[in-house]
This record gives structure tokens, C-alpha cells and sequence, in this order.
């Protein structure tokens, strides 16, 4: 960590507001940035790459250092791109200019410094040392020790395209006493979209794909939500209430049924507060935990970061909670690996098991948590299932029986399923 943005982190640390945040802005943390940046993303509006960038490298960040000292930088529209999904749809991506990624990236840098040590422990998304297996065993946690019986599971409609820009702003000044970083964060939102060649203005939202748009959206639900839970929701209610976040995806907990439904409606009151809105299609408050299931024996389930959470028994019968793949998430990988076979037909077939053991292990890696061995086996036979069905189609002048099949696994197996994170 270099001297600068320690001095943010002590700051961050001693005192209510944070000075001096833009002088990390400068030559050396750019030239850093750059270094980082993945020379095969897509480019923006400028059309310019990485390498065409680095080229005069020295020249290119004086001027934008310049620029940014004289107020004369303005970022650039996001370039609207998409990309199809599994389900026929298409997804919106944004692509910041190669510039804009640059001073996004130091500026996200410098709020990571201001707001660490500020953010709540159950706050998990977009941090660092934070990763989503920590919050799935957080909920697990609270769960077998905690007496809590009711989970609301709530989600905000359109969250990322619905931050306002004002309350963002103030919450930013009520902690950043920095006017010039303060005021690019400004322009960083209002720089628009260009979407086939016309340009779209942004009143609203985080900015599309940009470097600082997961620390904005952390800065906004500091305030919105985790400040609230913890100050005026834990502090009022009589029961025990927990509260578990990864960006906007969170789950609430309450001992009691009567606060559960009584948060719900503050929920909504709050949200609505800074212009947000509850998604009532998607979000439930159900009966759930150890003591739930002994009162009610309840089946109600719910998902998060891609998991099912289910209220289960040992074998000698006492409570344990069971979490699993989501049949959503696995459906989806499942239709990802079909999608790409169809790409490989080609290829040859040790290429395509060494290509292929690779997503594999990618997958086991985050859903290869304890208990849920059963959910990687699933995605394992399927995965060994459709490489046969791609093969035997492709094979028109020799049939590829299942024994031959076997026999070719025994010497270029498909990787089987492993545990990999203890979350217990």
C-alpha cells in the first residue's frame, strides 16, 4: 500500500472526514492502474486499447493529469453494449473509455481506504477480504446459534439503475471534506450512454460498468440500510434481528414474527425514502430457522448468492441447515456448458475435457461448500452425460459407445466432485 492512500485509511480511521483524496490522482497511482488493466477488454466510445495507450504512455497521463487540475477532464459516455443469456435475453453491459477506467480505478482505490473501516461487518459485497462464502457462512452461523425464526428475504427493484444522485452525494461529503474528488465523482455520474451512436442521458444510477459504480452502490446502502439496521431496527426491537449483505442481494432475520412484518413495512417506507423500491414479487418473510422447523415443521426455503437455504435434520434428528446449489443457478450453468459444447464440435476431444475441467473446477470452487457435495455431484453426471451426447453426435463414422466412453475418461477424466470451502 502506497504512502497516500495510507494516509486516507488513517484519516478514515481518526477522524469524522477525509482530506486530500485527489492527490492520489497522480502520475504514479495512474501508471499503476494501467498496468492492471486487462488488455483484452472491450473498448469504449474512443475506441482506444491498452496497447495503443501505452504507447506514449508518459505523454497521455501528463495531459490527463492536466486536465484533471484544470477541471478541463470530462469522462466519457459509457459505451452500450450486449451479450446474449441462457434464456434468449440479451444483457446490458457498459464500457467505460480507456481514461475513464484509469481515474475510475484510483478513485475506487482512494474509497476503498475511506470506507473499510467504516462499512459494517455484514456488509460483504465488493470488499476486500470479503467474498460470499464468508456471508453464506454468516447466515449459517446465526442460524444454529442465534434465536432467530423468521427470514425476510427481500430484494430492490433495479437497484443499480435506480441510486439517486443527491443522497449519493451527500452521503459522500458527510464523510470526504475533498470538493475536487467530490466533483468528478459528479461528472463520473452524469456522463451519459451511447447506445447505437445516439447518446443517453444518466440522472440516476451508478455509472454502467464503471470501476467505482460497486463502491458507490456500498456507500448508498451504508447508508440507507446497514446504519438503519443497526442503529434504529436492532436497537428497537425486542427480539434479536441480524442482517447479512453482499451488494444489494441481503437477508434479514428476526426471533420474533410480529418485528419481522413490522420491518417489512419500515423496509418499504425506508427505501422508498431515498427512492428506491421493494420488489414484492421477489421478496417473502417466511417461517425458518432451528425453532421454526420444531413450532411448525416449516418447508419454506430461500435463496442467496446462489445457494438454497432449507431447514434440515442430522442423522439422529436434530437440526442442521441444509444449503444447496439453487435448482435456478444449476439450471443455468447446466444450459452454460450445453451452450458452449455446441461451440466445441470441432475441437479435438482432449482439448475440449481440458477446457471443459476447467469451468468445472471454477464451479466446485463456489459451490463446493459443506454439505452440498450432493449439488456437485449433480452438476458432474450432467457435465459427463452432455460431453458423451456431443461426441456420439459429432461421430458419424464410428459409434461412440458408452464402454468406449468410459475407457476414454479413464485416461482424460472429467474432474469429480470435491468440497472446497468449510463454511461450518
Amino acid at each position: 500500500m502506497t504512502k497516500e492512500f495510507n494516509n486516507i485509511r488513517e484519516q478514515s480511521k481518526r477522524f469524522k472526514t477525509v482530506e486530500g483524496c485527489m492527490h492520489c490522482v497522480n502520475m504514479e497511482r495512474l501508471k499503476e492502474e494501467h498496468k492492471a488493466q486487462d488488455f483484452r477488454k472491450a473498448v469504449g466510445v474512443d475506441g482506444v486499447t491498452k496497447e495503443t495507450y501505452g504507447n506514449d504512455l508518459e505523454n497521455n497521463l501528463k495531459r490527463l493529469v492536466g486536465d484533471m487540475k484544470s477541471f478541463s477532464y470530462k469522462p466519457k459516455p459509457v459505451r452500450r453494449a450486449y451479450i446474449p443469456k441462457t434464456d434468449g435475453k440479451e444483457r446490458a453491459l457498459g464500457i467505460p473509455s480507456y481514461e475513464d477506467k484509469l481515474v475510475q480505478g484510483v478513485m475506487r482505490r482512494v474509497l476503498d481506504e475511506v470506507y473499510e473501516s467504516r462499512f459494517m461487518d455484514f456488509s460483504y459485497g465488493f470488499r476486500r477480504n470479503k467474498r460470499a462464502h464468508q456471508a453464506v457462512s454468516r447466515i449459517n452461523n446465526l442460524m444454529m446459534r442465534k434465536k432467530l425464526n423468521y427470514v425476510v428475504d427481500a430484494d430492490i427493484k433495479g437497484f443499480f439503475d435506480n441510486v439517486n444522485h443527491e443522497w449519493l452525494i451527500k452521503f459522500l461529503e458527510n464523510d470526504i471534506e475533498d470538493k475536487r474528488f467530490i466533483r468528478y465523482i459528479k461528472r463520473f455520474l452524469i456522463a451519459g450512454v451511447m447506445k447505437d451512436g445516439q447518446y443517453i442521458e444518466s440522472d440516476k444510477g451508478t455509472p454502467q460498468g464503471g470501476l467505482i459504480s460497486p463502491i458507490l452502490a456500498n456507500v448508498y446502502l451504508h447508508y440507507v440500510l446497514d446504519l438503519w439496521f443497526e442503529k434504529r431496527i436492532k436497537k428497537n426491537y425486542r427480539g434479536q434481528a441480524e442482517m447479512v449483505r453482499y451488494a444489494d442481494d441481503f437477508v434479514c432475520m428476526f426471533e420474533y414474527e410480529k418485528e419481522a412484518r413490522r420491518f417489512y413495512r419500515e423496509l418499504k417506507e425506508r427505501l422508498a425514502k431515498f427512492d428506491l423500491e421493494l420488489a414484492e414479487g421477489k421478496s417473502k418473510i417466511i417461517p425458518f430457522g432451528r425453532f421454526a422447523q420444531a413450532n411448525y415443521n416449516s418447508k419454506e426455503t430461500f435463496d442467496f448468492l446462489g445457494f438454497t437455504f432449507i431447514n434440515g435434520e442430522t442423522r439422529t434428528n436434530k437440526y442442521r441447515l441444509v444449503i444447496q446449489t439453487s435448482k435456478k443457478k444449476l439450471k443455468q450453468k447446466k444450459e452454460n456448458v450445453k451452450e458452449w459444447l455446441k461451440t466445441q464440435t470441432g475441437e479435438n476431444v482432449l482439448d475440449i475435457i481440458k477446457r471443459l475441467n476447467k469451468k468445472i473446477i471454477g464451479h466446485y470452487n463456489y459451490y463446493g461448500i459443506s454439505g452440498n457435495f450432493k449439488g456437485l455431484n449433480k452438476f458432474y453426471f450432467f457435465i459427463r452425460t452432455a460431453l458423451y451426447n456431443m461426441l456420439t453426435r459429432r461421430s458419424q463414422r464410428s459409434y461412440l459407445n458408452w464402454e468406449r466412453y468410459f475407457k476414454l475418461l479413464e485416461k482424460h477424466p472429467i474432474v469429480k466432485p470435491r468440497l472446497y470451502v468449510n463454511i461450518w
